[in-house]
This record gives C-alpha cells, sequence and structure tokens, in this order.
C-alpha cells in the first residue's frame, strides 16, 4: 500500500469516526458513569467490534448482508432495540452523589462493559454497509489483500481508538462537574435521549435495492 492510499484511508476514517454515532454515545455515557479508566473496556469491545465488521467484508459476507434483505433487517432491528435497551438502562442509572473526586461511579464490571461496547459496533449494519462502500476503493486486487487489509485494519482502530478516548475522556470530566443526583439524574437522560436518538436513525436505514 502506497503512502498515498495510506493517507486516503487515515484521513476518510478520521471523518468516519469523528462523525456522531452510536459509538461515540456508548464512548461519552461510559465516561461519564464510570470515568476514563473504565471507559478503556468500553473502547475494547467497540474495537472489537470494528474488527468484526472489517473482518466480515473482507470475508466478502458483506457483501451478501448487502445484498439481503432478510439478514440486513435481522441485524438492524436487533441494533435498534439494543440501543433502547441502553437508553431505558441509562434513564433509569441511579444518581447518587458524586464523590469529590471525581471517581468512578455505577457498577458494572470491565468485560461486562467490554460487551456493551462491542455489541453496539457489531450489532450496527449500516457500519458494515459503509465499509464495503469504502474500503474496496483502497483495495489493490494485484497486491497482497491479507497486507492491505491488516494495515486497514490497523489504522482504522487507531484512528478510532484515539477518538472515542477523547470522547471519553471530555466525558468523565462531567464527573468532576456533577455534585448533586438532580445534575446526574439529568446527564443521564440527556445520554438516554442521545441512546434513543441513535436507535431512531438506525431505524431509518433501509436496506439498498
Amino acid at each position: 500500500m502506497s503512502w498515498q492510499v495510506w493517507y486516503a484511508v487515515f484521513g476518510a476514517w478520521c471523518l468516519i469516526s469523528l462523525s456522531p454515532g452510536a459509538g461515540a454515545v456508548a464512548s461519552m455515557s461510559t465516561g461519564m458513569r464510570f470515568g476514563l479508566g473504565r471507559g478503556y473496556w468500553n473502547i475494547l469491545g467497540l474495537e472489537l467490534g470494528l474488527l468484526l465488521q472489517l473482518v466480515v467484508v473482507a470475508a466478502g459476507l458483506g457483501a451478501v448482508l448487502a445484498n439481503s434483505t432478510h439478514a440486513f433487517t435481522v441485524i438492524k432491528w436487533f441494533g435498534v432495540a439494543y440501543l433502547v435497551y441502553l437508553g431505558i438502562r441509562q434513564w433509569r442509572a441511579v444518581a447518587t452523589d458524586a464523590p469529590d473526586s471525581g471517581g468512578e461511579t455505577g457498577k458494572a464490571s470491565g468485560p461486562a462493559i467490554a460487551l456493551r461496547g462491542f455489541l453496539v459496533n457489531a450489532s450496527n449494519p449500516k457500519a458494515t454497509v459503509v465499509m464495503l462502500a469504502v474500503i474496496p476503493q483502497f483495495i489493490a486486487l494485484d497486491e497482497p489483500l491479507l497486507l492491505q487489509y491488516a494495515i486497514i485494519a490497523v489504522t482504522m482502530i487507531a484512528v478510532d481508538m484515539t477518538i472515542m478516548i477523547g470522547y471519553t475522556g471530555l466525558a468523565s470530566r462531567v464527573l468532576r462537574l456533577m455534585r448533586s443526583p438532580r445534575q446526574q439524574r439529568a446527564t443521564n437522560r440527556t445520554f438516554s435521549g442521545l441512546f434513543f436518538t441513535a436507535a431512531t436513525l438506525l431505524a431509518t436505514v433501509r436496506h439498498s435495492t
């Protein structure tokens, strides 16, 4: 892969990762509830979900998904249902007096947080379709495919991880500003609304025929 192509991959994925989506909402929500330290578990899950999406596209299954209305619909509505579930969980999150140190709040194990992040990205068929539309443009069929996909995977994950860390860190600062249950409740409901919005946007995605 030439440097010119790599720069194009890097720039494209910066724009895709920076655009507001379910992964960004999940990162900010986790940072707000648990802090940056445990927020890394969510980022790990998100990147594993992103890697799965790339493997699906590289294996040719992405084309099957793009061409199968039934498969697309099943995965889409699973993703919608999961985002709604996260929105309800966020709405019902218990507000407590925030510690002066701005430390972690909420109860959830690291693996559970990682699983949540994984499902957010893995259950988004729109991400598969985006990859299917974007990634082939950077692949040279006369060059080793495995190496090209490996370079793209490392670039995508590094870019997305950096941006999600930024979202998580930014939201974790809210912990230092929240001092009352009322403030926490308002923030929880704001993020709940963002999850519902992400679910609504995913529900409007239609299979291209």
